[in-house]
Order: C-alpha cells, then structure tokens, then sequence
C-alpha cells in the first residue's frame, strides 16, 4: 500500500476511534461517565463513606468488596459466585441510572446508597468466586435485571417486588416465587421469630408513612396478603399501610419480614410473629447457600430464583 494511502487510513482509524470514545462518554449527573467498552472491564468512582474520599477502583476488585461484606466470605464458592454475579448486575444497572447521584460518582459504600463494601474480609474464597464469574451479569429481555437479593425467604420468596418491596417503578417479570431450601439451615432467628413493639411505636410508625394519626390502636391485623403468603397491607388502629413501609419504618432488622404468621395485641405491647429475614425477593442467601451445598452451579442458583433470565458476559 503507498504510504499516502497508509497515512490517511491511519488517521480515519484514529478519527474514528476518538468519534466512538465521544459516543460512548455521556454526562450523567453533573459529571462524565464513560461507558466500558464490550470486552474491557471499567474502572468505577467510589465514594468511601467512611472516610468521605473518592476512589478509582476496578469493577472486579470493588465486586470483591462488595460480596466479601454482603455474604459470609467461608461460605461454598458457588453461593458466594452466585452473589457476585448479583452484585455485579446491581452496580451496572444503578450506573446506567446515574450511579451515586448525591456523590457525584459510579458507587458509593454507605449502604443506605449502594450495596455493603468490606475489602477487607475478602479471602481466597471471594476471590475464586469473583474471578471465576469475571464480568457475568444477569439479563432479561437484554436488559440488566434489578438484582434483588434477601437473607431468608422463609418457607417461601416473594411472587414480585410488588408483593415484597412495594416496587412499581418497573415491570420486573424475572422474580417469581420459589421454595427457599434455605429455610433447612437458616439460624432459628430467621425460621421463626418474634419481636414486640409499644403502641406509640406502630402509632410514629404509621404517622411517619402517611402523615395523618391512626387513633387509639386497639387492633392490628393482616389487611391483605399477597401470592407468597407476606402481608402487602397491614391495618394499625383507624389506617391501613404498606407491610413493607411498615416494616421499614419500624426497622428492618426488628421486624425481620413481611412474612408474618401472627399479630396480637397485649396491653401496651403488639407482638408480631413471622418467618425469614429479609424483602424476599429475589435470591434468599441461605438458599444459595443450601443450593451450593446440593452441587449446584452459580448460574443454576441464579435461575432456580429468578425466571426466563440469561446470564451474559460484559467483558
């Protein structure tokens, strides 16, 4: 080829590569996000809460992070794969939606924006897990799925997000409701509870939810139940909420689910009783774990709880 011709053709290539780069960069929040070229793994933008830096950190090391702190990390390889392969579908979507917008960056480790970050309980465990599930991520109908996952579903996981987030921002059709073969090996807490709380505490609970007072609460009942047995609305004296707003605004880790198989009113005191610990939907940890146990295989245990959804790789 002359060297004119080779002159120019190198340069059109080097023209089109800087045009496909402009392309692929977008502002997003204030701020340029680059998407990652199909094949090459990104590197993030972490706000590290406790310390209030910014870090650049490559998606796989922070995914370590990520399932080192959301699962136990001596749990079977195959459980803590099938989290990673979560968690990695999690950070990509949430970036695709702005990443953590109040940080201006891709993620963020407070955990009430983004997902738990422990680098440094990562051990050889996560990081065959990690490593081995390099840049899979789960899809339905081509796009990332919202990747939910709980710590026990009971005996049950929730039949949709609706069901147990009161999520209707989008149609979610990959969560369905499944046996949790977790509930064999969950500690007692997560089969069966039981936890109290004051009547002024349901009272703030349910002003803190609508604003408006519920009256004396002489009764507190299950209103509705939804496909999977959780309680979707619970009445409180006079008003009828949200189970999940409910369960928030008590406190999650008090009242363990919306799973709940009893509720009495004794004194000053409601006595809540239920099963699991957790949303419910999507993957239950404790079935993972229990899935992994029997043999099964990271992308077996992904399709077991979520349906009609492919696992692809994105670098």
């Amino acid at each position: 080829m002359p060297e004119r011709i080779r002159k120019w053709t190198a340069l059109g290539l080097l023209a089109a590569l800087a045009l496909a780069v402009a392309v692929g960069a977008f502002i997003r929040g204030g701020r340029a996000f680059r998407r990652p070229m199909v094949g090459k793994e990104p590197t993030i933008s972490l706000y590290l809460h406790e310390t209030g830096e910014t870090q650049s950190i490559k998606m796989e090391d922070y995914i370590k992070g990520v399932v080192a702190a959301e699962m136990d990390p001596d749990w079977p390889v195959n459980a803590l794969a099938a989290q990673a392969i979560l968690a990695r579908t999690f950070t990509l979507k949430k970036i695709e939606e702005g990443g953590a917008k109040a940080r201006g960056t891709d993620a963020s480790t407070d955990v009430k924006e983004f997902q738990a970050y422990a680098p440094e309980k990562i051990n050889d465990n996560v990081r065959r897990a990690v490593d081995s599930t390099r840049g899979l991520v789960v899809k339905s109908n081509g796009r990332l799925i919202n990747a939910w996952f709980h710590a026990a579903g009971g005996p049950q996981t929730a039949a949709s997000a609706a069901e147990g987030l009161d999520y209707h921002q989008e149609a979610a059709p990959y969560v369905h409701s499944v046996k949790d073969p977790g509930l064999a090996i969950a500690p007692q807490q997560d089969k069966a509870w039981s936890v109290e709380f004051s009547r002024s505490e349901l009272a703030d609970a349910v002003r803190k939810i609508t604003g408006r007072d519920p009256g004396p609460i002489k009764s507190v009942r299950v209103a509705e139940k939804g496909p999977s047995g959780r309680a979707t609305k619970i009445q409180v004296g006079g008003l009828t909420v949200s189970g999940p707003a409910l369960r928030l605004a008590l406190g999650s880790e008090r009242l363990r689910s919306t799973f709940i198989t009893g509720v009495e009113v004794r004194g000053e005191r409601v006595i809540f009783k239920g099963q699991g610990y957790g949303h419910g939907v999507g993957m239950s940890q404790w079935g993972a774990r229990a899935l992994a146990e029997q043999g099964k295989s990271p992308e077996e245990i992904i399709k077991y709880f979520f349906k009609d959804v492919t696992i692809e790789k994105a670098w």
